[in-house]
């Protein structure tokens, strides 16, 4: 599988792997960009060739790597954690959807890095995220813009693995149709997974867009009520965005105990996950 859009059509794709099998380690190791598209106005998919062309990522479901570049006149390298929203039945390489942020250094760096200039990565301890199988029933996916990549990870998993019957919701928050990253792609997986995967895409400046048809303004208790399952033990609730999400829906990462509008709504502990 190659091209600059193979890990973004198709159907989902179950390749997994057990933790501790990434190509990279906890040390810094190169990998070459090869290949760099537009995939949206602001996003990117840089492809990048692993040193061995004849093995996998060997990424773990759910986890994620570090990149790191040095900056001109910083003294700190820039380091910053991104899910590949490739599978590992991409032998050889790995892709990364990037959005290109104003002012933001890894973004505008790799859109501007010369194809075949190699890029540092690792892979720590703490990259290995909730694991695959997830074991409930059902998951509701509670997610704003680039928070995106590790819950398509997690649908790779969840409706390409045989005899899996988890239903899944998500909510996804973004500012236009134009920002939303991946939308074709789970749109085609929702309409042929047999009510399996519910995607509600939810716009907050979309006033001036005549045809949009769909929910508008930010998140909320009613929309949660209405589209996903209702606190239990055989329910998962994930939130992956901008940190001010974490603040509304469940408290800050870092905060083991859930507040917010999910402890408001009796979700606890065991039943909420902070990427």
């Amino acid at each position: 599988m190659s091209g600059s859009l193979s890990a973004l059509v198709g159907p989902p794709t179950a390749a997994l792997c057990p933790p501790g099998q990434c190509v990279f380690t906890e040390e810094w190791s190169p990998a070459k960009l090869v290949e760099r598209s537009q995939i949206t106005h602001d996003v990117i998919l840089c492809t990048f060739a692993l040193s061995d062309a004849s093995k996998p990522m060997g990424l773990s479901t759910c986890a994620c790597i570090l990149s790191k570049f040095h900056e001109e006149g910083n003294p700190d390298p820039i380091v910053r954690p991104y899910t590949p929203v490739s599978t590992n039945a991409l032998i050889g390489q790995f892709q990364l959807a990037l959005k290109v942020y104003p002012g933001g250094k890894m973004s505008e760096h790799l859109k501007g890095l010369a194809i075949g200039s190699d890029v540092d990565f690792k892979h720590i301890a703490p990259n290995v995220k909730l694991q695959y199988p997830f074991g409930k029933k059902t998951i509701t996916m509670l997610v704003g813009g680039t928070g995106i990549t590790p819950m398509i990870q997690a649908l790779h998993a969840v409706l390409g693995t045989e005899g899996d019957t988890t239903q899944v919701t998500m909510l996804y928050g973004n500012k236009t149709q134009k920002d939303i990253l991946c939308k074709e792609l789970l749109d085609s997986w929702a309409e042929k997974s047999g009510g399996r995967l519910k995607i509600v895409h939810v716009l907050s400046d979309a006033k001036d867009d005549a045809d949009w048809k769909g929910e508008t303004g930010f998140i909320t208790k009613e929309m949660l009520t209405a589209h996903a399952a209702p606190a239990s033990d055989e329910t998962l609730v994930v939130v992956c965005g901008p940190p001010p999400m974490y603040n509304v829906f469940c408290g800050p990462r870092d905060q083991k105990e859930v507040t917010g509008m999910l402890g408001d709504m009796g979700y606890t502990a065991g039943q909420v996950y902070k990427f």
